[in-house]
């Protein structure tokens, strides 16, 4: 039998900021097709991480291997990554089937894959109806939904995810996940996502790390974590991550 392919891997990726250790040896591995969930208050080390991985900031020491390749000794490995961020980086005066195609030229796509790639994901993400309308006049939802289809253009095998569902009506959310599930489970895609929205990690990770002070203070699936704190199956994540974090308690490995 095969090894399972990580299509993620974090070997002891730390970061400093002067003599401020912000992540602290990040050891973590995401098979391909998983929904990998990061968790963490304000300040854990979560965004930093996030900057490392999508190439906005150097480790201090450590690796990130997308496929088994460095990311920051073989930048072209990048091209096979998305990466929607929190707050939509759009061209807001450009409609959304320009924007589409402006991202997809930008990947160096041909012509005619931008066309049916441009098509393609309006179809699915609902915006076919507004795709000729300016960015400016869409709603949160929408702009939320445009941003994932630029980082979907160029079927990238790994999607960086960070706060997307952050302002969303339950509509919304609701249409993003389904988005972001299918991506996963129908195209094999790996998501890497935060969020401080416990019930979509709860509803949508296939495992669930949990960061606080720059190190991993649990990681597993909501059973192992369930399991790791002695809790009865149907605890709620909230519990889970409050009883780490506020108790300031050794990490919890756990075999994924």
């Amino acid at each position: 039998m095969n090894e399972m392919l990580h299509m993620i891997e974090l070997k002891g990726l730390t970061r400093f900021y002067d003599k401020h250790l912000a992540v602290d040896n990040l050891s973590i591995s995401v098979p391909q097709g998983e929904i990998f969930a990061f968790l963490g208050s304000n300040g854990a080390g979560k965004t930093t991480t996030m900057k490392m991985m999508t190439g906005q900031l150097k480790p201090s020491s450590g690796s990130i291997l997308i496929k088994g390749i460095d990311m920051w000794k073989d930048k072209s490995i990048r091209k096979i990554t998305g990466y929607v961020p929190d707050v939509p980086l759009l061209h807001e005066g450009l409609t959304g089937r320009e924007m589409l195609r402006f991202v997809g030229g930008l990947y160096g796509l041909g012509r005619e894959e931008i066309h049916h790639r441009t098509e393609e994901l309006l179809t699915q993400f609902g915006l076919l109806e507004s795709a000729d309308k300016l960015i400016k006049a869409y709603s949160l939802g929408m702009k939320r939904k445009t941003a994932i289809a630029c980082g979907l253009i160029h079927n990238p095998e790994v999607l960086f995810l960070d706060e997307v569902t952050n302002g969303l009506d339950p509509l919304a959310a609701r249409e993003v996940k389904d988005q972001i599930y299918r991506s996963a489970k129908k195209n094999g895609v790996t998501v890497f996502l935060t969020t401080h929205i416990l019930d979509v990690v709860e509803e949508m990770a296939d495992t669930i790390a949990i960061l606080d002070a720059g190190k991993i203070q649990a990681m597993g699936t909501m059973e192992e974590l369930r399991q790791s704190r002695g809790l009865e199956s149907g605890s709620k994540l909230e519990e889970i991550f409050l009883s780490l974090i506020e108790r300031g308690e050794k990490p919890v490995t756990l075999n994924n």
